[in-house]
């Protein structure tokens, strides 16, 4: 785990977030949807180079390590990865980060309120899709939020075994979510489209991976649900997903994939974990390493961070 600065929101901020209102989002990622699943030989080797010139991207750890071998871009960027690629940690008091990518921010959920940015906060209800009871139940505990940049392995994984309780579709906006983004648009996670996967686990009782969409993501899809917003986008309102509830997944289970990159955050109920001490803002994380240790398996440590 590495950390990286953070910076306040700057005036080339604001103008990126200004030309972000302008754009039609949903219309330009609908056409990315399409044009990313295109196996047409020229557009996709063309697609896939052009990538690669622009990002380093470690194909030594992917299971098909030719990118010229897959069958579309989208099938490339959500390439699977060797098992000894990304190691789970084994100990079971241990929660691991999902996914590879850039801690955003972590910790207390101060009453409603998670920390968005430098000077930014956003309402878990708002974040939860306006559900009361979920809200109700996370209010007061922890929280971490990881930014997947396009270059990072962009499938999602078990943080810790978990039976599905319920999957929640809220639809919404789909501004960018990188870093200057999110220091410029008030309450931008709980304005994009997202995916509230919330899951019981019988040592912490429940936690929630919420995957937040963004310009460009073609699609969410969770292993249990499939697709869950396929295009054309649903504008209405939040849509509770029956299929999958109950289905259990171990630690490090493949939990879901984007279709392009976006944003995981991660809620836990009050004194139920501690983070690790390097999980910080502009942290980066892999993958299957540790983040954060159960309170249950600490005998004296109820610190916040450990």
């Amino acid at each position: 785990m590495s950390r990286i600065e953070t910076e306040s929101s700057s005036l080339g901020d604001q103008l990126f977030a200004a030309f972000q209102m302008l754009l039609p989002k949903h219309l330009l990622s609908r056409a990315m949807y399409a044009l990313m699943r295109q196996q047409h030989p020229a557009l996709r080797k063309l697609s896939i180079k052009t990538f690669l010139r622009h990002y380093r991207v470690e194909m030594n750890e992917a299971v098909q390590s030719d990118p010229l071998a897959y069958e579309s871009f989208n099938a490339f960027f959500t390439r699977a990865l060797k098992t000894s690629a990304r190691p789970i940690d084994p100990d079971p008091s241990h929660i691991v980060s999902p996914v590879d990518g850039t801690v955003s921010q972590c910790g207390a959920i101060e009453e409603d309120q998670l920390i968005q940015a430098k000077g930014h906060h956003y309402s878990l209800l708002a974040l939860l899709g306006g559900d009361k009871q979920l809200a109700q139940r996370y209010r007061g505990g922890q929280f971490a939020c990881i930014y997947l940049a396009p270059y990072n392995y962009h499938r999602m994984h078990m943080p810790l075994s978990g039976v599905v309780h319920d999957t929640l579709y809220v639809p919404g906006e789909l501004f960018s979510v990188n870093a200057a983004t999110a220091r410029s648009v008030p309450g931008l996670f709980a304005r994009n489209e997202r995916v509230i996967c919330n899951f019981s686990n019988n040592e912490c009782g429940q936690f929630a991976m919420v995957f937040v969409g963004a310009l460009f993501v073609g699609s969410i899809e969770t292993v249990w649900a499939g697709e869950i917003n396929p295009v054309p986008r649903r504008r209405g309102a939040a849509d509770r997903i029956s299929q999958g509830q109950g289905h259990s997944l171990e630690k490090g289970a493949e939990a879901g994939r984007f279709n392009m990159g976006s944003t995981v955050v991660l809620l836990f109920e009050p004194g139920q974990i501690n983070w690790n001490a390097g999980m910080l803002a502009g942290a980066t994380v892999r993958m299957g390493e540790p983040i954060a240790r159960l309170v249950s398996s600490a005998s004296t440590d109820n610190r916040t961070h450990v």
